[in-house]
């Protein structure tokens, strides 16, 4: 099943689910940037919520917003017993510390799964784990390459990799070409989340049998490219765009409906 596929047949179970609430979801998103990625992914998430049935809203700040003054909002949020959950948009700009904004969110509200405290995980992590598990893929004793070790993407990745008794390797932007080509070779599963344009090509040797899960989302004149250089002969590779970038709304709406359901 194509991720476009599984997303719709997914999102008519979520509907069907929202439905039968006395009370539907409240989701509010709040955006201090002009990103261009983050526009395209808060009018997605507003899209998504719309068509089923959740309460969504957007907060923009302006740009020169301190961090004194979104921490009010975020404070605001917090208590708001009509919110169910929120999520603060990256990038931030300069002024505004991202972890300290991250440890704002109160965990029970934290859609995006970002505080240590938060019961859940990460949207893309986990928006990956529940397309891969779907498609029926394999995890025990397989061998997963996650390149890429950021907060968001690369380290909770691997985390999840590991819960289901892979064998994880991180590599990252400064492993050699070479050390990603040894690896790569043996590897069953792939994330690459880095954020370089072809970063992987095919000039890189895979297992006929591999899945290769590309996040990156880079911009050029030409449009949109992943970290994955297209047409790999693998048994799966994501697409991009059209790929990652939906999972990762879908779990979120997955995520507001965790924190409904704990109510």
């Amino acid at each position: 099943m194509t991720i476009k596929e599984y997303i719709k047949a997914r999102k008519e179970e979520i509907k069907s689910e929202v439905l039968k609430m006395e009370r539907k979801p409240s989701l509010v998103i709040v955006q201090i940037n002009e990103d261009e990625a983050s526009k395209a992914y808060v009018k997605g998430k507003l899209k998504d919520a719309a068509e089923l049935g959740i309460n969504a809203r957007l907060v923009k700040l302006p740009l020169e917003t301190t961090e004194k003054e979104l921490m009010k909002v975020i404070s605001k949020l917090n208590k708001d017993k009509k919110v169910d959950g929120f999520i603060v948009q990256m990038p931030l700009p300069k002024q505004i510390n991202e972890e300290n904004v991250k440890l704002a969110v109160a965990p029970e509200k934290d859609v995006d799964g970002f505080h240590p405290l938060s019961a859940l995980n990460p949207c893309t992590p986990q928006g990956i784990m529940n397309y891969l598990h779907h498609e029926g893929v394999e995890f025990l004793g397989k061998n997963a390459v996650v390149i890429g070790r950021s907060n968001i993407v690369g380290k909770p990745m691997a985390k999840l990799l590991l819960k289901e008794s892979c064998n994880v390797t991180v590599l990252h932007s400064k492993t050699s070409k070479e050390d990603m080509k040894r690896y790569l070779k043996n590897a069953d599963i792939v994330v690459v989340a880095v954020g370089r344009k072809h970063l992987i090509t095919k000039e890189f040797e895979f297992k006929p049998s591999a899945i290769l899960v590309d996040v990156g989302i880079n911009r050029d004149e030409e449009g949109l490219h992943g970290d994955i250089e297209p047409g790999m002969k693998v048994a799966l590779q994501t697409p991009v765009p059209g790929g990652v970038g939906l999972l990762t709304r879908l779990a979120l709406m997955e995520n507001l409906l965790k924190i409904n359901s704990t109510k």
